[in-house]
This record gives C-alpha cells, sequence and structure tokens, in this order.
C-alpha cells in the first residue's frame, strides 16, 4: 500500500469537519489538561505554566482533556537541572487498551553534568521496540525548548526547537503498521525510574536533591480533535506536511552526531535482518 491520497485520508477519518478554529497560541493549562497524579503537579501563572515534581513518595502527571486523530503538537518543556539521575521525564501521545499506539519523548535523567538522553519510541498495534536515542546540542535544563510531534497519515517527524531529529513513515506497503485509526490523548509524568534509566540502573536517584521539578510552558495543538466519533480540526496544512531538503539535511546533522542508538542499526539485536521499516527510514 502506498502512501495514503487524499480520498483515502478522508476514508480512513469517518467525518473530518474542516473548522477553523481557534489555535492554542497562547496555550492555558486550565483549559487544555487535567492533572491526573501526584500532589507535585501545579498549574500556575493564571494557566500559562505547568510544573510536574517528583520526590521520594510520588511522582506526578497530567493528560490532555482532548484527544486527536492527526496533528502537529508543540510544547515547551525545561527538564529537571542538576543530578537527575535515576528520573524519567514523558512526554508522549498515546490511545488506550492491549493494542495502543504511541508516540514517545522520553528524557533520561543523569548526574550533574553529563548529558540527558532523549528517548523516542513508536508504537503501532501494542507493538513498539522501536527505539532511537540522542544527545541534545544545548542543556535542556537551563531554558525551555520546543518539542514536537507531527503526525499525519504518511509520517511521524519528532522535532526539537524545529529540527527534525527523527521521521517514522508510514511502511504499511512492507506490512508493518502504522498509528492512524486510534485518537491520541498527550500524556506527561515526571517518575523514579532508577531501576533502569540512569547506565541501565547502575546509577540510582539520590533523593537528596529531591524534589526534582520539570516545567511545560506554551502548548499548541494544530491538530484534529476526536470526539463522539468524528474529528473537527482547527488547521489541515499539516496533513500532507514533509521534509524539505534543508529539513533532510538538518535530520542528517542529528544522525551523524547526536544519535546514540537506532534499533535499525543493532546487529546484535536483529540477527536474522532489521525489521521491514528500517530500510524506509534511513537517513542515508
Amino acid at each position: 500500500m502506498m502512501a495514503p491520497n487524499s480520498s483515502i485520508v478522508a476514508l480512513m477519518i469517518p467525518v473530518l469537519i474542516i473548522s477553523f478554529l481557534r489555535a492554542s497560541s497562547a496555550a492555558n493549562f486550565y483549559q487544555d489538561f487535567d492533572v491526573t497524579w501526584g500532589d507535585g503537579a501545579k498549574i500556575l501563572n493564571n494557566g500559562e505554566l505547568l510544573t510536574l515534581s517528583l520526590d521520594k513518595t510520588s511522582g506526578s502527571g497530567f493528560q490532555s482533556k482532548n484527544e486527536y486523530l492527526f496533528g502537529k503538537i508543540d510544547m515547551q518543556l525545561k527538564l529537571v537541572p542538576g543530578n537527575s539521575a535515576g528520573t524519567v521525564t514523558a512526554y508522549y501521545l498515546s490511545s488506550q487498551g492491549p493494542t495502543h499506539d504511541e508516540i514517545d519523548f522520553e528524557f533520561l535523567g543523569n548526574l550533574s553534568g553529563d548529558p540527558y538522553i532523549l528517548h523516542t519510541n513508536v508504537f503501532s498495534q501494542g507493538k513498539g521496540n522501536r527505539e532511537q536515542q540522542f544527545y541534545l546540542w544545548f542543556d535542556p535544563t537551563a531554558d525551555f525548548h520546543t518539542y514536537s510531534i507531527l503526525w499525519n497519515p504518511q509520517r511521524i517527524i519528532f522535532s526539537v526547537d524545529g529540527t527534525p531529529i527523527r521521521e517514522f513513515k508510514n511502511s504499511e506497503s512492507v506490512g508493518v503498521s502504522y498509528p492512524k485509526n486510534q485518537a491520541m490523548r498527550i500524556y506527561s509524568s515526571l517518575w523514579n525510574a532508577d531501576d533502569w534509566a540512569t547506565r541501565g540502573g547502575l546509577v540510582k536517584t539520590d533523593w537528596s536533591h529531591a524534589p526534582f521539578t520539570a516545567s511545560y510552558r506554551n502548548f499548541n495543538a494544530q491538530a484534529c480533535v476526536w470526539s463522539s466519533g468524528s474529528s473537527s480540526c482547527n488547521s489541515n496544512s499539516w496533513m500532507n506536511e514533509e521534509m524539505d531538503v534543508t529539513s533532510q539535511e538538518r535530520l542528517k546533522w542529528v544522525h551523524k552526531n547526536y544519535m546514540i542508538y537506532n534499533y535499525c542499526t543493532d546487529s546484535k539485536r536483529f540477527p536474522q535482518g532489521y525489521p521491514p521499516e528500517c530500510v524506509m527510514n534511513t537517513t542515508s
């Protein structure tokens, strides 16, 4: 199956009502999100800022009020500073159930002076194991930076401050399922994962540095909101968006200089051959 054309896209979205609603450029966390767990989640500055905190008692998390079926999602994050070893700040899209779809950013903390690891993954029909990991080219704890997910019927693009770091193309033509039928909410959480997060669990969380805090602002969703079996979009210019030549070169730059793990080149993990989508998602 080739990448869907506009008629197929229309079939995949049962009722697509294009209504040009106000984009959430001036995000209000009271309006767009619910705190779902932990006492450490706080909405501040009249809804313009959200913080998550982790202490030895509990982490914290939030989720979007809306579900989305395709869109372009931006969020600015400032990560836990200092010794963040053992902590994970997760920011992702996900549906529910055993055959869920999911698009992941996870930020793995580290000792002071050592870089964060940005872990990405894509699940479709409950199958993940598509990890790519990166260092960042800046200190993500010193200021806010924009982390973006473009999700349309042809591709998923992960970006940082407008620079693409990963593209996952629709590979249904080679028998690989693709997230296209399940609406997803936005989730984020800050939690203790010192059994695996830092150096494979060798470095544990130092609770003397608690509480650990991550901050969020400037949420923006140009997306199709899914409700009662239909989809309403505030814009659809991204529905067929793809990377231009400049973006492709920036993606190659990231992969050459900052990628530290790619499941598509892990021959020990896949001695019988790489997963079929790897051929379609190469940057070479």
